[in-house]
């Protein structure tokens, strides 16, 4: 047995991605760049609030789902030692 690489579901070896969306998603969370000067913005100089807007603006400006960019923000965030843990919030 095999994994999805997304959601880490057991799926049958000649599969890649037990469905469509997740690999819709996954292919998504891969083209997602954030800037190490955004990611420094949002933590260091703005409160939770002007962090959710300036997310959601970002998240527009560039066309990719927001929840996506939550984690791929959140992930970065715990690599770069502003937060410990990773926390989603949706």
């Amino acid at each position: 047995m095999s994994h999805c690489p997304f959601c880490k579901k057991k799926i049958a070896m000649s599969k890649a991605f037990c469905s469509r969306s997740c690999k819709e998603n996954y292919f998504q969370l891969i083209a997602i760049q954030v800037p190490k000067p955004f990611l420094k913005r949002i933590f260091v100089f703005c409160t939770p609030e002007q962090r959710d807007a300036e997310i959601e603006n970002f998240a527009s400006r560039h066309g990719w789902r927001l929840d996506l960019l939550r984690n791929k923000i959140a992930e970065l965030a715990v690599d770069a030692g502003y937060t410990k843990e990773i926390k989603i919030s949706s």
